[in-house]
């Protein structure tokens, strides 16, 4: 089976979301977070989080990516428990055993959305119709066409070398320091 993990290319989840999630933990949609009626009175961080965030069950932090993962049978048994403590510790709910089944619909939706190989990165975007919330996701798959894998970003990028006219040469430590080159 497969499911999904926080995942973190850089530093930006830490300056967009209130809390970002750590990477590597288990993850789901998240959209239960959130009351459709209160949207537009949040802050502008938790609004970020409602548009496009996974949330991580581990730490309850937002990510904006999520990739998918092999998981085992226990694994996925450990996503729901933790995910269960969380909704009852974090969110109140009223016990564990109701917590457990809100937790199980959730890491079952998190399986449908890990349907795709393995190392397949998911994108979320929530917006409000009619008022209620909506969730569109979008995947990006890794590059299976690539021959030559001798840079790093040639298994996702395809690297084009272009002259559209002479090189400019900058000095990124004067620019940083205010002097103009």
């Amino acid at each position: 089976m497969r499911l999904l993990r926080t995942l973190r290319l850089d530093a930006s989840d830490a300056f967009v979301f209130d809390r970002a999630a750590e990477p590597g933990q288990w993850a789901v949609s998240g959209a239960f977070m959130f009351d459709p009626a209160g949207i537009d009175a949040l802050p502008t961080k938790a609004r970020v989080a409602f548009r496009s965030g996974f949330l991580g069950i581990a730490d309850f932090g937002w990510s904006t990516l999520a990739v998918v993962v092999a998981a085992s049978a226990a694994e996925r048994a450990e996503a729901v428990e933790a995910l269960a403590h969380g909704l009852t510790e974090r969110l109140g709910a009223p016990s564990l055993e109701i917590a457990r089944a809100a937790a199980e619909e959730e890491i079952a939706f998190a399986e449908t959305l890990a349907d795709q190989p393995e190392g397949t990165l998911v994108a979320v975007k929530r917006s409000l119709v009619d008022g209620e919330a909506r969730e569109q996701f979008r995947t990006l798959a890794r590059r299976t066409d690539v021959t030559d894998t001798s840079h790093p970003a040639a298994r996702v990028f395809q690297i084009v070398e272009s002259v559209d006219g002479p090189a400019d040469e900058v000095d990124l430590a004067a620019l940083a320091g205010g002097k103009a080159p």
